[in-house]
């Protein structure tokens, strides 16, 4: 009898063992364990320093006319291993980047159903991720319903987030506790077309924050043939639920096994500044898949756009009734005068581009048929290929390339997949003749066919296809409107840049913007924010525009360290530049990649300070924004080398500085400084600060 019970006892043990397994970080501190419910579904939950932050929370799949990814689940066997590696990225905030994790490979069946699914979890000091992975099967393909996945946090934690929409990520942040959102919505889920949203629903990255002053974000890493994760809130429960981005059909996506899904991924520390620093999503997708990089350069640029979003100039040539481009003559046409891409107007930003050093210039209206384009959602607008009559494509790029600068294409693409994807090949060939080597891509207004929408598979499909053919002509892309970034650059760095967020097009958003997208938006990919504005007040050079930028000088000068990128833009005119020349000059000096970059402080939505090492030499900037308030603060210097001397230039908001009041009033002092010093600054309402550090 006692060898029956030994028996019975060691097959119980072991199919604990198997049920509820666990994995911690290697550091120890937070730990993910895994088990399955009575009914067969799939769960996990994440301690942090012994403290549950996301409480048991269900895994799994719907598949439409196919059970068993869901429920009725049994764990086959689990497979755990360890890596420790370190890899260079191309460009980047530092030269490299440790990706260090334990990981548990779960394998689930579910033999009624005969189905098979199985469950990647990554555990990294600094956070979190898991992937579903659908071996071979006998249903190679399977249209997927909804996804499961839930993120059940630990209590009513406070959030930073934009509301869920299938075509934009353009707004300023909420703050609120989770309780709260639903009353913050303001009605916008409810007008949203597609069924199934909710009024809680939000966009990743989510940036949260527990009473006990833990730090969490919430995104997905590697989207590639998957549409792209919202989040739906059970406000009651505080639950998360995934929400994926329906196509035409309101399906959510049609796969073929093998296939592995996105990860999820959750970034947790104590300290802000770590959220900030994480590599968590940029290891979580594939290695570099281009061989040869050397191409792929990070680029500081100027550009006739700012003239265009102000009203000083216009993208379209002529003015034009019942415009028709398939028999409107432009040879003939009568220009209005305000065209911002010509050809006088063109080689004056070379000369100014190229005297003070920059990169490139991007040049937007050069192409037929912006008369015929906003608000009105048409199948064929641009061809991407014929230039206005003023503007002489060959004359300006020869006379860019004699100044030592390219230009910047650009492709606005009025949201017509099928018309952009027609017409590519071309595009691209005619940027390789003429020797552009990037691309301003746009997406703007409600997609064509009407149905799609710009984050659904279909839609994410397209993007990667650009980005992958870009890479065989050499060209990098700067993608506006597109899906919000997930940390393919690390395996296409030829995606330089994105925009997916409110920009500087933006002209009055809030102060606390600039600090709290580096924990949101950021946490995916480089954004193109266009910072550098130097005149705030619109109306002194565009007539009829009231709008007022609020910020202050030295904030726009910070932004080039606080918001990394290996694409920046100094986005103001020349004039406004030639104004103020010694502010100018920080701009001039900043580098666009880095060896080194250390997030001193930061609190999400108040203020950021940040220090980075120039990737060619031993000078140091330091960025630092704030919101709304006031802010003194001790910058220590103790991150520069011992027993060496440098000659500091900060760049400070002047006495009187206030984003609304006095945004152009700016202080610049030089002085000698070691490692052992402290340098006191103070921030004004809405801005900043800025220094260069050179190694004497």
């Amino acid at each position: 009898m006692r060898s029956v019970i030994t028996s019975i006892c060691i097959v119980l043990c072991s199919i604990l063992q198997i049920a509820a397994q666990s994995v911690s970080s290697p550091d120890g501190q937070i730990q993910l364990s895994f088990s399955i419910t009575d009914l067969g579904q799939p769960q996990y939950s994440v301690l942090y320093k012994s403290n549950p932050i996301i409480k048991e929370s269900k895994l799994g799949f719907r598949v439409k006319n196919k059970k068993g990814f869901d429920n009725g689940m049994t764990i086959v066997s689990s497979d755990v291993k360890s890596n420790d590696t370190t890899w260079i990225p191309v460009w980047g905030e530092n030269d490299s980047i440790r990706d260090n994790y334990n990981e548990m490979l779960i394998h689930l069946k579910n033999k009624e159903a005969n189905t098979l699914i199985n469950i990647r979890f990554r555990v990294y000091n600094d956070g979190v991720g898991f992937r579903y992975e659908f071996p071979v099967q006998k249903a190679k393909k399977l249209i997927i319903a909804d996804e499961l996945s839930e993120f059940a946090m630990s209590g009513d934690m406070t959030a930073w987030w934009i509301p869920g929409d299938y075509d934009t990520q353009e707004y300023e942040y909420t703050k609120s506790r989770l309780s709260e959102i639903r009353m913050f919505d303001n009605g916008h889920m409810q007008n949203v077309a597609q069924t199934g949203f909710s009024s809680t629903g939000v966009q990743t990255s989510l940036m949260l924050k527990t009473d006990d002053g833990i730090y969490l974000n919430i995104h997905e890493a590697a989207l590639v043939d998957f549409p792209a994760m919202h989040l739906n809130l059970d406000d009651t429960n505080f639950v998360f639920k995934s929400w994926l981005t329906p196509n035409i059909n309101n399906d959510k996506a049609e796969i073929v096994t093998p296939f592995s899904t996105p990860w999820r991924a959750i970034m947790i520390s104590d300290k802000a500044t770590d959220i900030l620093s994480s590599n968590l999503i940029l290891n979580l997708n594939d290695p570099c898949k281009i061989i040869d990089t050397s191409w792929i350069k990070p680029i500081k640029y100027m550009g006739v756009w700012w003239e265009m979003i102000t009203g000083k100039s216009t993208w379209s040539y002529c003015d034009a009734e019942n415009f028709d481009l398939a028999t409107f003559d432009y040879a003939n046409a009568i220009p209005h005068g305000r065209h911002g891409a010509n050809n006088e107007n063109v080689k004056h930003y070379i000369d100014f581009a190229s005297e003070n050093g920059f990169d490139q210039l991007l040049i937007e209206g050069w192409n037929i048929g912006w008369e015929d384009w906003f608000g009105k959602e048409k199948e064929f607008v641009f061809d991407f290929i014929t230039p206005y009559p003023d503007f002489d494509i060959k004359a300006l790029n020869d006379y860019a390339h004699s100044k030592g600068i390219r230009l910047m294409m650009h492709h606005e693409t009025s949201a017509s997949l099928r018309n952009y994807e027609r017409w590519i090949d071309r595009a691209y060939d005619l940027m390789n003749e003429y020797g552009y080597t990037s691309v301003k891509s746009g997406y703007v207004g409600k997609f064509q066919p009407r149905g799609e929408n710009h984050y659904n598979q279909n839609s994410v499909n397209h993007y990667l296809s650009c980005i992958t053919k870009a890479a065989e002509k050499k060209i990098m892309v700067n993608g506006h409107e597109a899906v919000r970034p997930t940390g393919l650059c690390r395996t296409y760095p030829n995606l330089i840049g994105n925009e997916s967020a409110m920009g500087t097009e933006y002209q009055n958003m809030k102060p606390g913007h600039v600090a709290i997208l580096p924990f949101t938006r950021l946490k995916g990919g480089p954004m193109d924010f266009t910072p550098g504005i130097f005149r705030m007040d619109f109306s002194s050079f565009a007539p009829g525009n009231t709008e007022h930028k609020r910020a202050t000088i030295a904030n726009q000068l910070a932004l080039y360290v606080t918001m990394y990128s290996p694409l920046q833009m100094a986005a103001d005119m020349p004039e406004h530049y030639s104004e103020k020349s010694d502010a100018f000059q920080f701009i001039k000096d900043v580098p666009v990649d880095w060896s080194r970059s250390i997030y001193l402080d930061a609190e999400p939505g108040e203020y950021i300070v940040v220090a980075r090492k120039d990737k060619n030499n031993a000078n140091w900037y330091v960025g630092g924004v704030t919101d709304s308030n006031a802010r003194y603060y001790e910058l220590n210097c103790d991150f520069l080398d011992e027993d060496s001397l440098y000659e500091a230039t900060l760049y400070m908001d002047g006495i009187t500085a206030h984003y609304d009041k006095n945004p152009e009033s700016y202080i610049i002092t030089s002085f000698e400084i070691s490692n052992l010093d402290i340098i006191p600054v103070r921030m004004a309402p809405g801005g900043g600060f800025a220094v260069s550090i050179k190694k004497k």
